[in-house]
């Protein structure tokens, strides 16, 4: 997953900041704490909480759609 500067997605344009994102995974760091999270249009994000607040520090490509790699 390319790491990223960028405060919105770069696949849909919404900001990271935004609703939704959908909480997949949350643990604790030392600093603070590093969540999984998934964008609405299902990239996968990497977001670090610590004392310079919250951001993307990683991300991939959209899910799949169901269905298109069957066809």
């Amino acid at each position: 997953m390319p790491s990223t500067d960028a405060t919105a997605c770069p696949h849909c344009g919404w900001p990271d900041r935004g609703e939704p994102f959908r909480v997949l995974s949350r643990h604790t760091t030392a600093t603070g704490h590093t969540e999984w999270t998934r964008c609405g249009c299902g990239s996968l994000q990497v977001r670090v909480a610590d004392g310079c607040g919250t951001r993307v520090v990683s991300r991939s490509g959209p899910a799949a759609r169901s269905g298109a790699a069957s066809r």
